[in-house]
């Protein structure tokens, strides 16, 4: 299918490159700010952001988070994945929880060939059902009560045993908060196993082995293999320190680490006949889904069982299973094979607009955001379009913790993209500094606020050399989350104390909303369109107008307008 762009009668663009910037997990903070302490951004006065916020013309913010980006309702928080597909896409679609929200209430889940194929399996063989996953109703990666009707359906379908491996959030959900959903997940298991004994049935339920997220089983872009090791290791042959059920599990790693929920270490529930072996492993003829729906987390450990070439770290085990995922986590590799519910199926994204029409483009970030600007940026579409026109750097991240390194890797960013504009061979051009959203989830304002100092000159780089250029930016973010570093009552505004007399300490994404500035000599013929809740979905367009197009007809609107017919020369 061509894809062709009109181009404007009346605009024929800025003249010279137009570079996106992306400050991953940047918000704007929008609750009661006199006395709030925990705004990273505020507190670390960044000077270039604030100027432009201040003095460019084009200055809006942008809902980064529900219905705006594809999610259920506007109380889900937005994530960097959807994000980047509603600014790559031009468009909204449904996106990860609403997905399988939609496919579970409809049945249609349940009537789909994976999912009878592991309750087939299940029933022929007398094998158990494992589901591996996040345990929260985050609504980023996974949510509890996906979980919960899963293990329900096995127990009306009479899967007679099943067992969870659960991966602690902390998160995207308060940093201890791993009791709260462990114990609804254990007290549910309980009443299965009750409810079939009065019937006389067979109902082996359990949790069966965990681990914080940040060190068991959701690494991603092979970062650190030793993360996904881990967790396989546990989940498949019961290998770790050794509990009598989830809950003293994490009672007491959190006694003995004193760390939040997210980086607790991995442990599995014994056998409690014989409390030297593991209550399960994963063997051969056994069925695995994992259950989170968001992909860049859940592709290594699905490598891990599915490859037969696997590279990724030396298997103990790798017994022959069936497994699927929630969703098929790349469309290009097909990984997994196997999975539950069809993905959004998102095309003619900008990228591959500009490359029907021969724009050359370039892409920049470093390992952690790296598939955000290329994969989720291109519609969950791992390929370039074209080859001969588009061009992707990756700079690889440090195995750091981010708060002992907060700068991360946003000067390596800005000189690569310095060098891209000043090389003359891209009309557009995009990249992501991942600061604020990768040191914003560790909880540590302090090394959040040099994260945002880095980004803050970082970009005040790049201003200079495209203002030298005469080329032109956009300054914007994927979704909040340094802005908003400790926890706010909803019903007070003020931040919450917790019971040592200090801040309660916000991990996740935020409900905020994101900058979208624009810098560039063109700047005094734009002017602010009049759309209502103007959204991430509405860059693409935005885009697409300053490079002298017009935008396709089911895109969303343009940010800006021209107010005046002019024409220059490209």
């Amino acid at each position: 299918m061509h894809l062709k762009l009109n181009r404007l009668s009346s605009y024929e663009g800025v003249t010279g490159p137009l570079l996106l910037i992306i400050m991953d997990g940047v918000g704007l903070y929008r609750g009661e700010k006199d006395g709030y302490p925990g705004n990273a951004v505020e507190i670390a006065a960044p000077q270039t952001l604030c100027r432009l916020m201040e003095h460019e013309k084009i200055a809006l913010r942008l809902k980064a988070h529900g219905t705006a980006v594809g999610m259920p309702s506007d109380q889900d928080q937005g994530n960097s994945e959807i994000g980047h597909n509603a600014m790559g896409a031009g468009r909204v679609f449904s996106q990860g929880a609403k997905l399988v929200e939609e496919a579970i209430e409809s049945g249609r889940l349940f009537e789909g060939n994976t999912w009878k194929k592991i309750i087939a399996n299940a029933q022929a063989k007398k094998t158990p059902v494992h589901f591996i996953g996040l345990i929260s109703d985050g609504n980023v990666h996974s949510n509890i009560t996906h979980l919960i009707s899963l293990v329900g359906q096995c127990d009306r379908e009479g899967v007679e045993e099943v067992y969870i491996h659960g991966l602690l959030d902390g998160r995207d959900v308060p940093p201890l908060s791993a009791l709260r959903y462990f114990g609804e997940l254990e007290d549910y298991l309980w009443s299965l196993r009750a409810q079939a004994a009065l019937q006389g049935k067979r109902r082996r339920y359990f949790v069966a082995s965990g681990g914080g997220r940040m060190v068991t089983t959701m690494d991603r872009y092979e970062a650190d293999w030793s993360i996904v090791e881990r967790g396989y290791h546990a989940h498949v042959l019961g290998e770790g320190p050794r509990f009598p059920d989830s809950l003293t599990a994490i009672r007491a790693l959190r006694e003995k680490e004193k760390v939040d929920d997210q980086y607790l270490s991995h442990w599995v529930i014994h056998d409690p006949e014989d409390l030297g072996k593991p209550l399960t492993q994963i063997g051969d003829g056994h069925g695995v889904v994992f259950f989170n729906f968001r992909g860049d987390r859940a592709l290594e450990i699905s490598r891990a069982f599915v490859e037969t070439d696997f590279t990724g770290f030396p298997r103990k085990a790798h017994p022959a299973i069936l497994y699927a995922g929630m969703l098929q986590y790349d469309e290009d590799t097909h990984m997994p094979p196997r999975y539950l519910v069809e993905p959004p199926a998102i095309d003619r994204t900008l990228s591959e607009y500009l490359a029907e029409s021969g724009v050359p483009q370039y892409a920049v970030s470093e390992t952690q955001k790296f598939g955000h600007v290329t994969y989720f940026w291109n519609g969950n579409n791992s390929a370039k379009f074209d080859a001969k026109t588009e061009e992707w750097e990756e700079i690889e991240s440090d195995r750091l913790p981010f708060d002992q390194a907060p700068q991360m890797k946003a000067d390596e960013i800005a000189s690569h993209a310095i060098k891209a504009l000043q090389s003359g061979a891209y009309r557009f051009l995009r990249l992501n500094f991942p600061n604020g959203d990768m040191v914003g989830h560790t909880g540590s304002l302090p090394a959040t606020v040099e994260a945002m100092k880095a980004v803050d000159r970082a970009v005040g780089r790049i201003i200079e050399a495209a203002d030298a250029l005469g080329a032109t930016l956009i300054i914007t973010a994927d979704h909040g989350n340094c802005e908003q570093m400790i926890a706010v009552d909803e019903k007070t505004g003020k931040a919450v104390m917790g019971p040592g007399g200090e801040y309660k300490p916000q991990t996740s994404h935020t409900l905020n909303p994101v900058p979208f500035i624009i810098h560039g000599p063109d700047t005094g013929r734009y002017e602010r369109a009049d759309i209502k809740d103007p959204g991430l979905a509405n860059i693409a367009s935005t885009i697409l107008l300053l490079l002298g197009y017009d935008k396709p007809d089911d895109y969303m609107e343009p940010l800006i307008r021209i107010t005046e017919k002019t024409v220059l020369n490209v």
